[in-house]
């Protein structure tokens, strides 16, 4: 099965350009806080926290006040950044890559949409 990625140009509106920076944002702040709790849980205690285990911290934390605004942006980029983060633990663990880093505000960021999330 040959699978295809898409790449293209856009020139949003205003109110997109808003949405997308919110979404970035939001994508950045899940990944950071995932990685923080993957590295204090190793740390701690030398255990290995799962994707499962991440999601459920998002789907948790998206009930917190402080973090409703995770809520206002569409959730496949955010569950898209755990699973990067799995893939690139499990390269660490396996000795193909070095230790995460986190991700800063200002590099611009990236989100990953799925096909199911478009009509």
């Amino acid at each position: 099965m040959v699978e295809k990625a898409y790449k293209f140009r856009f020139y949003p509106t205003s109110e997109q350009e808003s949405m997308l920076r919110k979404t970035l944002g939001c994508v950045c702040l899940v990944y950071n806080k995932a990685l923080a709790a993957r590295t204090q849980a190793w740390y701690d205690n030398k255990e290995r926290v799962s994707y499962k285990q991440t999601s459920a911290m998002l789907t948790s934390g998206k009930k917190q006040e402080d973090l409703d605004f995770l809520n206002r942006v569409s959730s496949l980029p955010l569950q898209q950044g755990l699973r990067h983060l799995e893939s690139a633990f499990t390269n660490f663990f396996n000795g193909r890559a070095k230790y995460l880093n986190f991700k800063k505000k200002r590099s611009g960021g990236s989100a990953e949409f799925r096909k199911s999330a478009f009509k």
